[in-house]
């Protein structure tokens, strides 16, 4: 590897720590004699269940930009190195890392170099290199620049395990604030494409469909290249691991349920596999942004990812977890307990005769220890006892479940007395003052279970009185 080359890498993979939206791979490419593989384990800078370190090439393949976003460090107006990739020069890179054995995959983003459509083409070339070449079949995720042509991203589909099309901005007036050269439709169009694509796919292989269409033969080439690797076969279709994108917390003045809303629409019309949300780093000194002295939300960014789990995995719907006071998440306690203090009537449900969407409304009761109790009200009457063994969080869970009619939160169903245990449990997180400031005196403990009473419903700012029902 020369100079230049090293240069090159230290100048792009800087340029592109900043991309979140490359996680798990979520395909099962097969190798056909070729280099490398990629498996639903997933490729990304994260941990396997077994504990190994799965890692890929996270890289940009050019830094000059033509678009001046507020927000990106690579904008045209901002005064850094610029440099970029040739198609091969990427490639052989690629492979370099790989049979080094640094990598299993690669994560490929770009500025907009000229146009979407001269950047797009010379990213697909170094990817038809790596596939057909080189018969690659390790993993890759493709970043497709807004404004891409049609065709190109088909063709770059056909050669990408997973695509992804930053949306940045949650709402069309921070868009265009920030980034006034992206335009809503030139994102929308090719993520409509590619869902629209990836259904086509599956209808294909539905049985009793008929034979996939043969018009897309990019990979089917010559038996051997002419490096002498066995070409690629057969095609694993067009983004067998589907497509994500990102969104940026804190640089635009979106409330969280905002956030959330545009998530839940995005999963909705696009089928994405994620929706990843970035804490702002303050890295551009601009009147439209937060100062560089702020910190970034991080805190923030970990209550979305809690409550895009609930929407995905869940059942819950975004508006469920705000209110007219409330349109952000609270950032003290997580998202689920928050909900099911808002709707403490619900509230104690008995293990023994809850349906499984009444389980995981629960706190403290994942997919896996409600299906676990399911399963086992099949053979016998659920214990209490049993509730630990099969992975229910039992100090947050007891407050909101009876088991064979019996409460063992210790007190009635109080939301306040609730709200006390949990904030202490967060105490190792949390300050003191803070949590004191959140609590109010013990309310009286000889309140009935079941006779109407009110209650408080949890805010960011304290509490609000609200009659029961």
């Amino acid at each position: 590897m020369n100079e230049s080359t090293m240069e090159k890498l230290r100048l792009l993979a800087e340029g592109a720590k900043y991309d979140v939206s490359c996680s798990s791979s979520g395909t099962q490419r097969r190798n056909q004699g070729g280099l490398g593989s990629a498996s639903t384990a997933g490729i990304c800078h994260s941990w396997s269940k077994d504990g190994r370190c799965i890692s890929l090439l996270k890289i940009l393949y050019s830094n000059k930009c033509v678009f001046d976003c507020a927000y990106c460090v690579n904008r045209r107006t901002s005064d850094i190195e610029r440099t970029s990739f040739e198609p091969r020069e990427l490639a052989d890179l690629v492979m370099s890392f790989y049979r080094r054995n640094y990598i299993e995959g690669l994560f490929i983003s770009s500025a907009v170099e000229e146009s979407p459509d001269f950047t797009s083409e010379r990213m697909l070339t170094c990817l038809k290199i790596l596939r057909q070449e080189y018969s690659f079949g390790g993993y890759i995720h493709t970043k497709v620049i807004p404004g891409t042509s049609q065709e190109l991203v088909h063709q770059i589909g056909l050669f990408s395990d997973r695509l992804s099309i930053n949306i940045e901005v949650p709402s069309p007036q921070g868009l265009q604030l920030l980034a006034p050269q992206k335009k809503p439709q030139d994102i929308f169009r090719p993520m409509k494409q590619i869902t629209d694509t990836i259904l086509d796919q599956k209808s294909l292989k539905a049985p009793g469909s008929r034979a996939p269409s043969t018009k897309d033969q990019d990979l089917a080439i010559t038996p051997y290249n002419s490096n002498g690797f066995p070409a690629l076969r057969t095609r694993a279709g067009f983004a067998p691991a589907g497509q994500t994108t990102q969104m940026m917390v804190g640089a635009s003045g979106e409330s969280d349920r905002q956030i959330l809303l545009t998530s839940e629409k995005l999963y909705q019309t696009f089928q994405m596999k994620r929706v990843y949300f970035s804490a702002y780093i303050p890295l551009v000194d601009s009147p439209l942004l937060p100062s560089l002295l702020s910190k970034p939300p991080l805190l923030r960014e970990h209550r979305l990812y809690q409550a895009d789990w609930l929407l995905r995995f869940y059942g819950f719907a975004a508006d469920e977890l705000f209110n007219d006071a409330n349109q952000d998440l609270d950032p003290d306690l997580d998202p689920k307990i928050i909900w099911a203090l808002r709707n403490i009537n619900n509230f104690p449900i008995e293990i023994n005769k809850a349906s499984l969407d009444e389980l995981l409304r629960i706190p403290g009761i994942g997919r896996i220890s409600a299906l676990r109790i399911l399963r086992q009200r099949r053979v016998c009457i659920v214990q209490y006892e049993d509730l630990k063994k099969m992975g229910v969080v039992i100090k947050r869970a007891k407050f909101f479940l009876t088991c064979n009619g019996k409460y063992y939160g210790g007190k009635d169903v109080i939301p306040e007395y609730i709200l006390a245990e949990e904030l202490k449990s967060a105490k190792g997180l949390l300050r003191d003052d803070l949590i004191q400031s959140r609590l109010k005196p013990d309310p009286d403990p000889q309140i009935s279970l079941f006779e109407p009473k009110h209650v408080s419903i949890i805010s960011p700012t304290g509490f609000m009185e609200l009659g029961g029902h």
